[in-house]
């Protein structure tokens, strides 16, 4: 008999383990759904606010045609690079919407749709993929990080900055996105647990489109599920359909009232599709194939609201023409901005690198500073 092959139980004449190896928990509360949540096509869905419902509809007309926009701009040269949300604007806009002004937001290099749904300007949340500056808006301001290219990297910041808030006695909630893919980066379990431990009101938006990359998620994890790695960390894990709006509200208002009520952290993970490309850099057809991308078309998150709201005769013709001409000025409003030169100043370079500058990069920027003002002069 091996040690694996012997009933469980503790041995004859002892306590095991000692309490100072903690208590034991039950994890079954913290255990995710065992199907994504749904609303849509559901009784709950006919209980709740129509109006929220119209909201939905109207951010996500308004974050298909912003990723639209993004998109061009890109072929234009306008922007250098631009990984497009299309698909998932579900979990951007209802990530916005459930934070109070003053909650923080700390998105991937994705989530531009989540940035100016938190009311940053289209022109601002994409500074650093037109390739003008590392940042474009006032963090402070907006209580929105700034983009977070390498993976993760922005959920200990999240963790962080809830952790301190609760020390502060400020009511305030974090919440943080990530990939898929970014859940199989140290930075993201050194989260999770830095937050479990620390009981931090923060809630950890994962959106599973199923790729890192070209990678599907079959060769990241062997969880069951991406939320089911919340309960390694005593964490509660909640499992919902991405492409479904009104369930992405409803599990991400619960999360965030759950941390802000001092219950924990959360993990939500959206089960969701990236139906473009990862960025304009790349050729998605060499890891999936077109049926794979239809059968996701048709769960399409604005066309799934939008089938609910006509059906349910909360929205008619007028309405969805009146969402669709926001949209349009949207475009046109980002198209006026992206063609205007932008106006730069490469000794911009040195700022918010340090808070005291190095010898060295005080003369750097001196040297640079002459340089600029020898070329003026040339003129």
């Amino acid at each position: 008999m091996t040690l694996l092959d012997q009933p469980a139980g503790a041995p004859l004449g002892s306590v095991w383990p000692p309490d100072a190896h903690g208590p034991r928990r039950d994890p079954a509360p913290l255990l995710p759904d065992p199907e994504p949540l749904r609303v849509l096509g559901t009784s709950v869905a006919d209980k709740l606010d129509p109006e929220l419902l119209r909201e939905l509809y109207r951010r996500l007309v308004l974050g298909r045609r912003y990723n639209q926009q993004a998109t061009t701009l890109t072929k234009q040269g306008r922007l250098a690079v631009y990984p497009a949300s299309t698909g998932q604007e579900a979990c951007q806009i209802a990530a916005a919407m459930v934070l109070r002004d003053t909650d923080w937001l700390f998105p991937s290099y994705r989530d531009t749709l989540a940035v100016v749904s938190r009311g940053v300007r289209p022109v601002e949340a994409l500074t650093l993929l037109r390739g003008d500056a590392h940042h474009g808006w006032d963090p402070k301001a907006h209580r929105v990080a700034p983009l977070s290219t390498p993976l993760a990297t922005q959920a200990p910041h999240a963790v962080g900055l809830a952790h301190a808030a609760r020390l502060r006695g400020d009511d305030v909630v974090a919440l943080t996105t990530v990939g898929d893919g970014g859940t199989s980066e140290g930075d993201f379990h050194e989260a999770l647990n830095f937050a479990g431990v620390l009981n931090a009101p923060v809630v950890f938006l994962v959106q599973n489109n199923g790729y890192a990359i070209s990678v599907p998620l079959a060769k990241q994890s062997a969880a069951p599920t991406l939320a089911h790695k919340a309960v390694g960390y005593g964490i509660s894990g909640r499992l919902v359909d991405g492409n479904d709006a009104a369930a992405m509200h409803t599990v991400l208002s619960e999360a965030v009232e759950h941390a802000r009520s001092g219950r924990g952290p959360v993990l939500v993970e959206a089960v969701t599709y990236r139906l473009e490309a990862h960025t304009n850099a790349d050729d998605a057809t060499r890891y999936r194939t077109p049926d794979e991308v239809t059968a996701w078309q048709a769960r399409d998150p604005l066309h799934l609201l939008e089938t609910h709201l006509r059906e349910a005769g909360l929205i008619d013709d007028a309405a969805v023409a009146a969402a669709a001409q926001a949209a349009e000025e949207l475009a046109a409003e980002m198209r006026a901005e992206f063609h205007a030169e932008p106006e730069l100043d490469p000794l911009s370079l040195f700022e918010h690198v340090y808070a005291e500058p190095t010898p060295q990069l005080r003369e750097q920027a001196a040297m640079l500073a002459a340089e600029l003002a020898a070329e003026a002069d040339a003129r």
